[in-house]
């Protein structure tokens, strides 16, 4: 073999290579891996989070802002960024797609039992960097980190609402 046809069969092979490896990302990213936070993902945690500190109220009503339940809260901050969810934890949940714990991305709401077995009773939103924004019982609008061993036991599943 001389030498240009082995630099003709180099270029062939790396080729093929990154078209693989391109293909390859492409495959994974469709079977619900984390994507890059979306422009929209990102406005709704930067309003979330000029909530920080307010209370924490249960049954608080749709539309206030001196005080959220966690299921309130979600739904303005999505609501003020123009996408619309319902208003309890329970029908939030059957909201969007589900997303393996695995692959959350910002924005994705995450809902937990944190009133022991397995029924939802609390949401939040992945924040990114493993921590959640939500209002809280005890802290009221907060960050927390998801992987805590309160929120690690309590783990349900998670929805991505935001396309």
């Amino acid at each position: 073999m001389n030498i240009q046809t082995k630099r003709w069969m180099k270029k062939i092979v790396g080729t093929t290579l990154c078209a693989v490896i391109s293909l390859s990302a492409l495959t994974f990213g469709s079977t619900g891996q984390a994507s890059a936070a979306t422009p929209e993902a990102e406005e709704v945690l930067s309003t979330g989070q000029t909530y920080l500190g307010v209370p924490y109220r249960f049954g608080a009503p749709s539309g206030v802002t001196y005080a959220f339940d966690c299921s309130s809260f979600t739904q303005y901050i999505f609501k003020e960024n123009g996408i619309s969810i319902p208003r309890t934890t329970t029908e939030q949940a059957e909201e969007g797609t589900k997303v393996g714990k695995a692959y959350l991305s910002k924005g994705d709401l995450i809902f937990f039992a944190t009133s022991g077995g397995s029924k939802i009773s609390h949401v939040a939103i992945y924040a990114g960097d493993r921590k959640i924004l939500h209002a809280s019982s005890s802290a009221g609008v907060t960050l927390s980190n998801i992987d805590s061993t309160y929120w690690k036991k309590s783990y349900i599943t998670a929805r991505r609402v935001i396309k």
